[in-house]
């Protein structure tokens, strides 16, 4: 039986061909008004995961920060440093995201 990915997961809309993920399917995360403009402290560097986990309760849910800020994170875990702004999502849109 192939692998099911939870509507958390990055891999949640990428299709599964003959018991292989195939290639990824993104899931954007779009700007909302909701969105606020964050500072990335030094506790977090390279650490989305520990951010994550600290605003969301769900450390799996990295990944999001990293697709609303493709324009400055390229590297998920690299480009994850103290003294980078990013926006993070928040509200109705990480739901819309999500499919809550």
């Amino acid at each position: 039986m192939p692998a099911q990915y939870t509507n958390t997961s990055p891999w949640y809309n990428t299709k599964i061909k003959q018991n292989y993920l195939d290639i990824l399917t993104i899931r954007p995360v779009a700007a909302d008004k909701d969105d606020f403009l964050y500072t990335i402290q030094p506790q977090y560097s390279h650490r989305p995961d520990l951010l994550a986990n600290d605003l969301y309760g769900q450390s799996n849910l990295w990944w999001v920060f990293i697709q609303r800020n493709l324009d400055v994170l390229q590297d998920p875990i690299l480009d994850f440093v103290p003294g980078v702004q990013i926006y993070i999502p928040k509200g109705k849109n990480l739901n819309t995201v999500l499919g809550l």
